[in-house]
């Protein structure tokens, strides 16, 4: 009985000490990614710039695998729909200087995730503004694809399609 009272006790011992040692990894900003609960809310967060602010280009790029590629569909001046791919470091000069200027606030709406072993595909619609209860600018459909390490989430890429009247948001990707 005591051999099985000190088992009891040395597996608790290793169960909570595990708990400890594999806690919590946060980058330098604090943003939690050895979730995906997380490593999502650093994805929404960091695109997030008051106006007059300075987007976070560290910041971001530590959420991201080296050399991730990006991209969204778009309209044509001919009407043909587009894609356009660009690495992150373009997409930020592209966008963010626009983002600074105005204000951009984006955020998650609904999720749906597919997992096989270490990746990660994750659906997750979104809504965006200009100021944090200003009206809604656009909503769409990130494309998000993530690889876990077991101790972290870095996101490989992302791709988004904006919601149109020829587009709508499919019903079951705006429940949660």
């Amino acid at each position: 009985m005591k051999k099985l009272i000190l088992l009891s006790k040395l597996f608790l011992i290793v169960l909570v000490s595990n708990n400890y040692c594999c806690a919590q990894v946060k980058t330098k900003y604090g943003d939690n990614v050895s979730t995906l609960d997380g490593i999502m809310k650093a994805y929404y967060d960091v695109v997030t710039v008051k106006k007059g602010e300075k987007p976070s280009y560290e910041r971001d790029s530590l959420l991201h695998f080296g050399n991730v590629q990006v991209g969204w569909v778009h309209r044509s001046q001919n009407g043909k729909m587009v894609f356009k791919y660009v690495s992150l470091k373009e997409f930020h000069r592209l966008s963010d200087n626009g983002a600074a200027a105005q204000g951009f606030y984006e955020k998650e709406l609904s999720r749906k995730v597919e997992k096989f072993g270490s990746l990660y595909h994750v659906w997750s619609t979104y809504e965006s503004r200009t100021t944090s209860t200003g009206p809604i600018i656009e909503r769409g459909i990130n494309s998000i694809e993530l690889f876990y390490d077991g101790t972290r989430f870095w996101i490989l890429g992302w791709f988004f399609n904006a919601e149109r009247k020829d587009n709508p948001i499919p019903p079951q990707y705006l429940t949660k």
